[in-house]
């Protein structure tokens, strides 16, 4: 990985979000992506806080938009890592957030953590 690959995914990520572009968002990810967050639990009812594929994800996303239909991002900083990224950004209520990404040999998104500020 490198940052300016970082950074053109996390624009277009950030980008996708605000214009809440389900379908664009989604392509970053692989068909069978993880996606583990604690509001998984809150908004999904999922108790172990992960989903997996980009069906159950999209469920979950889909949800969130409605319930957030103002919801915005604002991008602080790229992080990169080896095969990974983390975006730490402003999210929703203004709360901080950071997300690691771990990037598959296509590119796409395998893995994905939230982790979210009080």
């Amino acid at each position: 990985m490198d940052h300016a690959v970082a950074e053109r995914f996390a624009q277009d990520w950030i980008d996708a979000w605000n214009a809440h572009d389900l379908e664009r968002v989604l392509a970053h990810y692989a068909d069978d992506f993880e996606m583990s967050s604690p509001v998984i639990v809150e908004v999904a009812g999922e108790a172990s806080g992960c989903l997996r594929g980009k069906e159950a994800v999209a469920a979950y996303w889909r949800k969130a938009l409605e319930l957030m239909p103002d919801l915005r991002f604002e991008l602080l900083s790229v992080l990169v890592g080896v095969d990974s990224v983390v975006l730490h950004y402003r999210g929703a209520r203004s709360r901080a957030a950071a997300e690691v990404f771990h990037f598959g040999r296509d590119g796409r998104v395998v893995r994905a953590f939230a982790h979210y500020g009080a």
